[in-house]
């Protein structure tokens, strides 16, 4: 039923979109993967948060680009320069670079999320030619 009613709506909703991009060190090792990166290892993350939404506050923008950097930074802090399978989220969920991005998008999600703007994305990067996003719906 493609270009169906259903269909239009979606292609013509109207949204703004942000990104921030910003880095962390942490070292890991996978569990239950059979390969090289089941021994202790480290990477340069590069992480970018998207807010999405359908309208603008009263000065023209969606959210302060620095109000996302600060709690961007805030939630990096908990595994910069530390080893992921030690803190209690990866305890207990596979530090791979997916729940690294679902680690990432529960915290920022708690503080971002208000009014008419949302969390849209988490991408975790763990090298320049792969990474894991998690988004919620």
């Amino acid at each position: 039923m493609a270009g169906g009613v259903g269909g239009d709506r979606i292609l013509n909703q109207r949204l703004f979109e942000i990104k921030v991009i910003s880095s962390f060190a942490a070292a890991h090792n996978l569990k239950d993967f059979r390969g090289k990166c089941e021994n202790l290892h480290g990477h340069n993350w590069k992480v970018e948060v998207v807010l999405r939404g359908k309208s603008l506050e009263s000065n023209g923008i969606l959210v302060d680009f620095g109000e996302v950097k600060a709690a961007t930074r805030e939630a990096l802090e908990e595994v910069d320069h530390k080893y992921l399978n030690e803190l209690p989220f990866f305890s207990q969920n596979n530090p791979s670079s997916e729940n690294v991005a679902r680690f990432l998008f529960e915290k920022l999600s708690a503080k971002l999320n208000t009014g008419g703007r949302r969390l849209h994305s988490v991408s975790a990067w763990e090298s320049a030619d792969a990474c894991a996003t998690y988004m919620e719906f």
